[in-house]
């Protein structure tokens, strides 16, 4: 079974009754559907749903009705379910299809009878009205593909195991060697299944890989599909960017060079394209800073960038045939690199981390840089045995004195000065600490 950390946050949201709706963003075939309905039907198996891509009906009455009695009454009849004032849940789904429901929502939670969940993939969908809705009607979940805590416990990983590699974790010691065996097992079918809700599902189910690659290029079509709908006229140039991800991160820098679109091609030229594929959930962007002090945002680059997948495993499909297997045997002419990359970046983001590496003339580049506590921490991703060699973070350290560098690595945990090396599974304990109630009173 397949359980998702964004289904614990919806349930907790609807549960505490507050008087808002809440809206479930994320890119296509990341799950939302699914979890919504599993999260509304064990609160309240009477929930009622109506979908605006199938149901015109449905978009009609959102643009015709004059308040929201008739709103409801529409609801009601549409469903074909009686809605119980305090229990029954709402469930609008594919909310792009109707513009209109940003206004009627409003009134809606004013009226105050029933909880309401909203979804809508940000493919091709215009979500700068939608995020703006003030914080007073709406309260935002985003899901993404499983990370890796979540695709270990879809295998079997149990929580008293995850638990002790979080302590050896924070407490800077090795992993017992049979759960670091394992870790690191599944970490390499990580990179093969990824995490996209259905490929892991089949992965379960038959344990065949082949029909995990058949998925995984189904999303991958629906993907260019969208691209295409979209934009009709090729006037963002979607699509090239999106197939040209693998071999601009098979470069030696992995930098997404813009002469590779076109030899004319600049940055601010193509900019939307990027920044659509970003916000569809399609890509992650990964920005150049080039001074590692907070906030990092202030010395962020927009126009130089590494673009990685989405997800791991769509990645890895988007290569040549067959590439499952050789990672599988742990080949030696693919570039683990890039890939290792990916995985690290999808992590960082769907634990809520901006993505930045950081690159130095004299200095040299390093992988990512995350803020933490008011501090940068410098983070390496090495896929080969010679991962202790890294100039530019002993460079850095050295110019920034900067605390607990981290290089994620196949090898157990072990501390070398101020270096921390660890297994590259650990990604996974990298947690973003929200900032708590912050009271002040101004002195009398």
């Amino acid at each position: 079974m397949i359980n998702r950390k964004a289904e614990e946050e919806m349930e907790h949201f609807l549960k505490e009754g507050r008087n808002k709706a809440l809206l479930v963003t994320g890119a296509r075939q990341t799950g939302k559907t699914f979890s919504i309905r599993r999260v509304a039907g064990k609160l309240n198996p009477d929930f009622v749903e109506l979908n605006f891509l199938e149901n015109r009906d449905a978009r009609e009455l959102f643009a015709s009705a004059r308040d929201s009695r008739e709103i409801l009454l529409s609801i009601s009849a549409l469903s074909q379910k009686e809605l119980k004032p305090h229990e029954t849940i709402i469930f609008l789904d594919e909310i792009q299809e109707c513009k209109e429901i940003l206004t009627a929502i409003k009134f809606l939670v004013e009226e105050g009878s029933y909880r309401y969940v909203l979804s809508g993939s940000l493919l091709g969908v215009e979500m700068k009205n939608i995020r703006s809705m003030p914080v007073g009607y709406m309260g935002i979940i985003e899901m993404f593909p499983l990370d890796f805590e979540e695709f270990c416990r879809a295998n079997g990983v149990s929580d008293a195991v995850l638990t002790h590699v979080s302590e050896c974790f924070s407490e800077k010691k090795p992993v017992m060697e049979t759960i670091h065996q394992k870790l690191l097992s599944l970490f390499w079918l990580y990179l093969i299944v990824g995490g996209m809700p259905e490929a892991v599902r089949v992965y379960l189910e038959t344990n065949n890989l082949r029909e995990v690659y058949n998925v995984q290029k189904y999303i991958c079509e629906l993907y260019r599909q969208d691209i295409a709908k979209y934009d009709p006229e090729e006037r963002l140039y979607l699509s090239e960017i999106f197939d040209l991800i693998p071999s601009e991160l098979n470069n030696q820098n992995k930098r997404f060079i813009m002469k590779n679109l076109n030899e004319r091609a600049v940055y601010s030229k193509y900019e939307n394209s990027f920044l659509w594929l970003k916000e569809a959930g399609v890509a992650l962007p990964v920005y150049c800073v080039d001074e590692p002090k907070p906030p990092l945002i202030l010395s962020k680059a927009t126009n130089l960038f590494k673009l990685f997948a989405s997800d791991v495993g769509l990645l890895a499909s988007m290569y040549a045939e067959g590439i499952q297997i050789q990672i599988l045997k742990h080949e030696i002419d693919i570039n683990y690199g890039a890939i290792f990359e990916n995985a690290a970046a999808q992590e960082l983001h769907s634990h809520g981390f901006p993505l930045y590496y950081y690159r130095n003339k004299k200095l040299g580049e390093l992988d990512f840089v995350i803020e933490q506590k008011g501090k940068v921490i410098p983070i390496e991703i090495k896929s080969g045995k010679t991962y202790k060699r890294h100039s530019a973070m002993k460079n850095m350290i050295e110019t920034y004195k900067s605390t607990e560098p981290l290089v994620f690595c196949l090898d157990q945990l072990s501390v070398e000065g101020p270096v921390v090396y660890c297994p590259v599974y650990m990604l996974m304990c990298l947690k973003k600490e929200e900032l708590g109630d912050v009271i002040y009173k101004i002195p009398e």
